[in-house]
């Protein structure tokens, strides 16, 4: 009877073991990792293709409105009048370049200032563009068009207006 106590006992301490070794017991589960890198976009000014309203000419007692489209079409409110001269005009126009195949987002300014060569300023707004909002990077490259519209005031002064760098057209991956 005792040998069947040991026995028995023994038989308890090694069912334990064999319980605690299940509690340790360690799985691993493995999973696959990725990273895609990317073009890093470019946005470039186009040669000589700075926005460019051309000439103006306004009333001594209206104000108006000069729309330059995307596609360098003018057309004018109130008081403007274009002049047969036209001057130079031209939306302007930037190249993006990319990832090919992806979308990209385009913002725009709000507003910039130009300032007179002798006196005064006009305001450029309500800027568009084609492609409008987004555009695509088909073949890794997409043409970014820039119109808008000036602001010109009544007795607007004579001269150059200019504004050199505020025309900030960003792009960004979408």
């Amino acid at each position: 009877m005792k040998t069947s106590i040991k026995l028995f006992a023994l038989g308890i301490v090694i069912a334990g073991f064999g319980i605690n070794a299940n509690a340790q017991q360690s799985v691993t589960g493995t999973g696959a990792t990725n990273a895609t890198i990317i073009t890093p976009l470019t946005i470039v000014k186009a040669t000589d293709a700075d926005m460019n309203f051309g000439v103006v000419a306004v009333s001594a007692t209206t104000a108006g409105t000069v729309i330059l489209t995307p596609a360098s079409a003018r057309s004018v409110t109130g008081g403007v009048t274009l002049p047969s001269v036209t001057g130079t005009v031209g939306a302007a126009v930037f190249n993006v370049a990319g990832d090919g195949n992806r979308v990209f987002t385009i913002s725009l300014p709000s507003s910039i200032t130009l300032t007179g060569s002798v006196s005064g300023t006009m305001t450029v707004n309500t800027f568009t563009s084609t492609p409008s909002g987004t555009g695509t990077l088909s073949t890794g490259t997409a043409t970014v068009r820039v119109g808008a519209t000036l602001v010109v005031g009544a007795a607007q002064a004579p001269g150059e207006y200019t504004n050199a760098a505020d025309l900030a057209v960003t792009i960004n991956y979408n």
